[in-house]
């Protein structure tokens, strides 16, 4: 990996931070930019900056700029976060940051991942809900205080922005490895009483590259925006292989 610097100057005077982005693709190199530093400006707001004042060709994603969307994710010093609720006081180092696209996924360009194959694992991991119910069925009395609705509820708010994707070590070295992610959208449709394919997707949860490959360090759970526990959705799913072994269902 090149790590070749450029300094840009600042368009305005006073205090600076420096900014390192990674430019270019698989093959490419880190360009540094100076900007003013700003009270209250985020990782997302640094970015912008540079983008509409200093390098127009810079590439990266957002949307919704509040915490909602999660397709600002980026690698900031190290640790994937959400951008757009980093704020630069809080996550930069000696007054720089090093800004790089998701790590384990392939890069399009600049600050921007291919999450194709992120997704097509949600999908091998059985992640597609499948209703035992049509609409013109009275909606499903589901207990909200029930087990099950409370295990799927604990899990059901990720938004796959892909930051516990790019934290997994496992990920890093088993492709094949569905992530947690994943395993995390399987966990809850194996708990939503509504889900038809509950056995099936569990089926898909137990194969090869399955939960059994997680090595349980926490790194998704670490690294959750949201604060989810991916890890500890794996090892529910971990629990239910046990018994599906002295069931004798594999």
């Amino acid at each position: 990996m090149n790590e070749v610097e450029r300094t840009v100057p600042a368009t305005e005077e006073g205090r600076s931070l420096t900014v390192r982005i990674w430019r270019g693709a698989q093959d490419g190199e880190f360009v540094s930019y100076a900007v003013p530093w700003r009270a209250n400006q985020t990782v997302l707001d640094v970015v912008t900056e540079i983008q509409r004042r200093i390098e127009p060709a810079l590439a990266y994603r957002f949307s919704c700029r509040v915490g909602v969307c999660g397709s600002c994710a980026m690698t900031v010093n190290g640790k994937p976060r959400w951008t757009c609720r980093s704020h630069v006081g809080h996550v930069h180092e000696d007054g720089v940051l090093t800004l790089e696209p998701l790590r384990n996924l392939p890069r399009i360009k600049d600050l921007v991942v291919d999450m194709s194959g992120f997704f097509d694992k949600w999908q091998q991991a059985g992640g597609r809900f499948s209703g035992t119910a049509t609409r013109h069925d009275p909606p499903a009395a589901v207990d909200p205080y029930s087990r099950k609705r409370r295990l799927a509820d604990a899990a059901i708010e990720c938004i796959n922005c892909g930051v516990c994707h790019a934290a997994c070590d496992v990920v890093a070295w088993k492709p094949d490895y569905l992530g947690p992610a994943a395993l995390n959208r399987a966990w809850t449709l194996v708990n939503d009483e509504r889900h038809a394919g509950a056995r099936d997707t569990l089926k898909r949860a137990l194969a090869d590259g399955g939960c059994c490959a997680c090595h349980t360090q926490g790194g998704c759970m670490a690294h959750c925006p949201l604060g989810l526990s991916p890890t500890g959705s794996i090892a529910g799913l971990k629990r239910l292989a046990l018994l599906e072994f002295f069931k004798g269902g594999r």
